[in-house]
């Protein structure tokens, strides 16, 4: 019985080192930018096959290999961070009303919708239990959450994931320099894009996300001139509009891979995130990318 033991406690610290390892990896490869591979984001987590911004939604994330996951902040009457993409929680849960009318404990009571609209088991997570959960194993992307920067650090420390966690911003370099620093969404179609990327150019983040609804001369220019900065190109497959039509249901649907995912990936793009994870890791894969 001894030996046994001795066993599982050994596989058990065997399996946690390399949990560990793979974060480290992550942002190794983060950060490596001569590295021609590529990193998948799942937009929300596994959401078509588990509730959005849920628990299980990131361990699917987690099992399948995608190396980074998307989620959203609002905070609580009593200051708890929680993960809700919209302005309210009516669409996703069985509740109604602004994540800021509840405290956690009232919040807890609630149950997360899935794709279809039924209501499930899973409660609405907070950020400390998507940390705790991730922490070794994935990387972290805060879309809405800018604005919680000093309180989502706290917990970063707290939870030993500061180096797994990226913080997005569309704010101008200006704001972000005297706010924190982070990662920045420039819109590629807009007049202004190419001064907010010359912004950027002394802080050097590690990458870009970039989004343009249609393809011109100008859209193309700017998305090599990320990467002349120093930059990284993080495109979105999510839907038409952020892509110029190169999106994931043409991917999948239509089974035109080479025409969405193939056309990001000649734009220089490594970053990408998807709503077809397990597809698009494939597709990477195939072309040995991932």
């Amino acid at each position: 019985m001894k030996k046994n033991i001795l066993l599982l406690i050994v596989l058990l610290a065997t399996s946690l080192t390399v949990c560990a390892q793979r974060s480290k990896n992550l942002v190794k490869e983060l950060n490596d930018f001569k590295s021609k591979k590529v990193l998948v984001v799942s937009h929300r987590g596994d959401w078509r096959n588990a509730p959005e911004n849920s628990l299980q939604a990131f361990k699917n994330c987690i099992d399948m290999g995608v190396d980074m996951i998307e989620i959203d902040l609002h905070k609580t009457k009593d200051g708890q961070l929680m993960l809700m993409h919209d302005n309210t929680i009516n669409r996703t849960t069985d509740g109604k009303g602004k994540v800021s009318d509840y405290t956690l404990a009232e919040l807890k009571k609630f149950h997360l919708r899935n794709g279809m609209g039924r209501v499930t088991f899973h409660q609405i997570p907070t950020l400390e239990e998507v940390l705790n959960l991730s922490k070794g194993k994935i990387l972290i992307n805060i879309d809405k959450g800018y604005d919680y920067f000093k309180d989502v650090y706290a917990l970063l420390e707290k939870t030993g994931t500061t180096d797994q966690v990226v913080i997005k911003s569309g704010y101008d370099y200006a704001k972000v320099k005297a706010d924190n620093g982070d990662m920045p969404i420039v819109n590629l179609n807009k007049p202004d894009a190419e001064k907010m990327i010359d912004s950027y150019k002394a802080l050097k983040p590690v990458a870009i996300e970039c989004c343009f609804s249609e393809v011109t001369p100008d859209v193309l220019r700017l998305l090599k001139k990320v990467n002349e900065n120093g930059s990284k190109i993080w495109i979105n497959s999510l839907w038409a509009s952020l892509n110029a039509g190169h999106d994931d249901d043409r991917a999948v649907e239509l089974n035109e891979p080479d025409e969405t995912w193939g056309w990001i990936l000649k734009q220089g793009a490594a970053l990408i995130q998807t709503d077809r994870p397990q597809a698009l890791i494939n597709y990477l894969k195939k072309h040995k990318r991932h």
